[in-house]
């Protein structure tokens, strides 16, 4: 599946990706390949990308919004942090 992670100000990541855990407003969630569709609201906490390769990127957010369509993530999301 592929993701693009956007904050108001520039792309953050763009590309392939194994799985997607966010903070949920009402708790963590993972996104696999072939997710339902689905639109969420994200709290504070930490993003990882399990990026294809094996590796991770990490990083906080303030608050955002996911949506999931046919194996295309969009995250979008505020006070993003390293």
């Amino acid at each position: 599946m592929n993701i693009t992670v956007l904050t108001p100000d520039k792309a953050i990541y763009e590309g392939p990706v194994k799985s997607v855990k966010v903070p949920g407003v009402s708790g963590q969630f993972e996104i696999l390949n072939n997710h339902a569709p689905i639109v969420s609201a994200l709290g504070e906490g930490t993003v990882r990308l399990q990026v294809e390769g094996n590796s991770d990127m990490t990083f906080g957010i303030e608050k955002g919004f996911i949506e999931v369509l046919n194996n295309e993530v969009s995250l979008l999301v505020q006070g993003y942090k390293e």
